[in-house]
């Protein structure tokens, strides 16, 4: 899929507002964006090196990582931006990942943007979204054991921890939160 031809699909697909954020469709005009946000060395630590190290990788990884689930199910990865000054703060989304019964709700925000609500912000209107738009009737989460910020974040958006997981093709053990209509 060309640029312009992804521009012009994802206006197909919704797009949420908060009091502070945007959260819209991740697209290539966020290649930038992703290649810092992946890059980090918290999203390295708590979700893993995705070995994207350019502009065109990270237009590839959107291409082939992002957009397909979004084609298939009308939702995916958002990017959060700040609708005072525009400011790309993080993702947040819904995910169908390989291994886990329910749509998985994510999250990963730049350090700076850290300890100001926007992660919860962004993931509760996801949530809401989850349940109320796509009739999604349970969402699941994993996160690593040392990832505290993260299990503090699931627990207030009222998910539950549940038992230890890992993924196909992974070593690591995770915890799995879930949460049911």
């Amino acid at each position: 899929m060309d640029e312009q031809t992804n521009e012009r699909t994802l206006g197909t697909f919704q797009t949420f507002e908060t009091e502070r954020l945007l959260l819209r469709p991740t697209s290539y005009e966020d290649a930038p964006f992703v290649l810092e946000l992946l890059n980090t060395p918290e999203w390295i630590q708590f979700i893993g090196d995705r070995n994207v190290k350019s502009i065109e990788a990270a237009k590839e990884y959107i291409s082939t990582r992002m957009m397909p689930q979004l084609q298939r199910l009308g939702y995916g990865n958002y990017t959060v931006i700040r609708k005072s000054d525009g400011a790309k703060l993080g993702s947040c989304g819904l995910y169908d990942r390989d291994g886990l019964e329910g749509i998985d709700i994510g999250f990963a925000f730049l350090k700076e943007y850290g300890g100001q609500g926007y992660a919860f912000e962004a993931a509760s209107k996801v949530k809401e979204a989850a349940f109320s738009i796509y009739g999604i009737r349970q969402l699941v989460a994993i996160t690593t054991k040392d990832n505290l910020a993260s299990q503090k974040l699931l627990e207030k958006l009222g998910l539950k921890y549940s038992r230890m997981v890992k993924l196909p093709n992974d070593n690591e053990e995770l915890m799995f939160y879930e949460l049911s209509l």
